[in-house]
């Protein structure tokens, strides 16, 4: 994964492929199931297509009494399982900071890159839903959340550095550290993705690959410059994408009607309220109080009801349209200094093809990807 993943010029993955719903908040009937065998097709359709990696979410139960992320598979076990059958895919892993010790974090991702001989990658999550967190014993502080997760990213660097170490910090206090072997590649790319400016604050430290939301073109270009601002404060260039989720029809109508059927007419609203109530608990008090912009826009985003496509997922970015729309579009964010996004579908078996044949082509006319 050289360069994170090549020299393309907006780069692709596939978000969300390992749970039931995927990232849309949506009770339609042909909705992602989730399925082995259906994982797989999608995984190895990605790596022929040139598709540059895979990203998982880590969940351990669904959004309230919805079927929503109700199945899902383990990120770890996943990506070896995925990494084995693919060729050239980054395959990422994610991993809750209170939930996995960094020694496990560091023996796995080492052994998951010599499964892939140099393809693994680590998402890093500090964690929102404490119903998850009580499933394990394990309790969640929203204020200090950012703190353990930066100790924990120090000590997994350590780690992956080869030598052996004591370390006394904080939140961690642990003896003789090692680990072998190391990954294939020096430095496996870290990603985080963070709404508030505590998230943002952390993710511009510990992350090579940084997600943010997108609202509107101006949003997401202040939301870029603050982005890369921060992270030169730490000597570092992360490379800064975005989730959207495509809705992509031989017609623009085709497209809108199909995104208002799943979207609209089959939202999920218990998965919404209950996703909302979780984040909501686990802010921190500067987020609450609006701080800054990304406070602003998060605490909105958290309070907004009755707003229209509720089964997409609150930040998730839609792109609705013909294949030539879709290109419009991801030209439009290129310009903007995003490094690339990450493909949401209803159900990625029944839309990837589609998007493969008819938008990664005009993606290669446009400048934005080389031919596979």
């Amino acid at each position: 994964m050289a360069g994170y993943f090549g020299d393309n010029k907006f780069k692709l993955g596939l978000f969300g492929l390992n749970c039931s719903g995927g990232c849309t908040l949506s009770a339609a009937p042909e909705a992602w199931q989730a399925n082995w065998p259906d994982i797989v097709k999608v995984a190895q359709m990605g790596d022929e297509a040139g598709i540059e990696f895979m990203l998982p979410i880590a969940r351990w139960r669904g959004l309230g009494k919805s079927w929503v992320w109700e199945k899902s598979f383990e990120t770890f076990t996943q990506a070896a399982a995925l990494g084995a059958l693919t060729k050239r895919i980054g395959v990422f892993v994610t991993a809750h900071v209170p939930l996995v010790a960094p020694v496990v974090a560091a023996k796995a991702i080492a052994t998951i890159d010599h499964v892939t001989n140099g393809r693994a990658g680590l998402n890093i999550v500090c964690g929102w839903n404490t119903d998850e967190f009580k499933m394990h014993g394990a309790s969640l502080d929203g204020e200090r959340r950012y703190d353990q997760g930066l100790e924990w990213y120090k000590i997994f660097m350590k780690l992956l550095s080869g030598e052996a170490f004591d370390w006394n910090g904080e939140f961690y206090h642990l003896e003789n550290l090692v680990t072998n072997p190391l990954p294939i590649q020096k430095r496996p790319p870290v990603m985080s993705a963070g709404s508030s400016s505590s998230g943002q604050e952390f993710a511009a430290e510990a992350a090579d690959i940084m997600f943010t939301t997108m609202h509107s073109y101006e949003q997401t270009g202040d939301t870029i410059n603050r982005l890369k601002a921060l992270a030169a404060q730490h000597n570092r260039s992360p490379d800064i994408y975005v989730q959207s989720l495509y809705v992509c029809r031989p017609t623009r109508k085709e497209a809108e009607d199909y995104y208002y059927y799943f979207a609209e007419e089959h939202a999920d609203p218990e998965a919404l309220a209950y996703f909302k109530r979780q984040k909501s608990a686990t802010l921190a008090q500067r987020t609450r109080e609006g701080s800054s912009a990304a406070d602003v826009a998060t605490i909105t985003r958290m309070r907004a009801e009755g707003e229209r496509y509720a089964g997409n997922f609150p930040g998730m970015n839609p792109i609705i349209g013909t294949p030539d729309d879709v290109v419009e579009e991801m030209k439009k964010m290129s310009a903007l200094g995003l490094a690339g996004g990450a493909l949401v579908f209803l159900n990625y078996l029944n839309e990837l093809p589609y998007f493969v044949q008819e938008v990664l082509p005009r993606m290669e006319r446009a400048g934005l990807r080389r031919k596979v």
